[in-house]
């Protein structure tokens, strides 16, 4: 399968849309967890449905539809504001030091826990927990996930995401090709398609 690297952040529910569609694509996803308000000041992008009151509206009802569309259950954390999504991001990269694959599990168990079941998520603790019930090592990953040299590390990869042309989440990239947006997908659906 065609590999492409799938830029995101947690905070974004656009990336986790686009996630539960994976399973339709002819592709393997290269998992890149970068922050996204870093790379956001990086490029000049600005957030706009956060300062613009009438698309902010206009995306809590384009979620849904999306989320209809898909047939995926998606719900705002009622703890959002109080979750490190910082935290989540480390424990993804974390998770791809400790094992192949590492990261796609970290990335399907966080993803499901802040945008669809609801999981605690605040403490230390609580990731690891996430992630040992995926059936990662919970206790070592618990030690990485707030280290400074991990945190220095999604630092860097942000920097590279900002430096590749990437200015939001999600964002695909196939070689020289990147699309944005969740609403890309079938673009990125009809280039993995394309190859051998």
């Amino acid at each position: 399968m065609t590999p492409f690297d799938f830029y995101f952040d947690y905070r974004s529910p656009y990336s986790y849309l686009a996630f539960t569609q994976f399973r339709t694509l002819a592709g393997r996803a290269r998992f890149k967890p970068f922050d996204i308000v870093d790379v956001m000041q990086r490029t000049g992008n600005v957030p706009t449905s956060v300062v613009c009151a009438a698309k902010n509206r206009y995306v809590r009802t384009d979620l849904l539809r999306w989320a209809t569309h898909y047939q995926v259950r998606l719900v705002r954390h009622a703890r959002a504001a109080h979750i490190d999504t910082r935290r989540l991001l480390r424990a993804t990269l974390a998770a791809g030091l400790e094992r192949e694959q590492g990261s796609a599990i970290a990335a399907e168990a966080l993803f499901n826990a802040f945008w669809r079941d609801n999981t605690a998520l605040e403490g230390v603790e609580d990731v690891a927990a996430v992630l040992a019930a995926a059936g990662l090592d919970g206790h070592a990953l618990e030690g990485l996930m707030d280290d400074p040299a991990t945190d220095s590390d999604l630092n860097t990869r942000s920097a590279e995401a900002a430096e590749l042309g990437v200015f939001g989440a999600p964002s695909f990239v196939v070689g020289a090709a990147m699309y944005f947006g969740n609403d890309r997908l079938d673009f990125l659906r009809q280039h993995l398609a394309s190859k051998p």
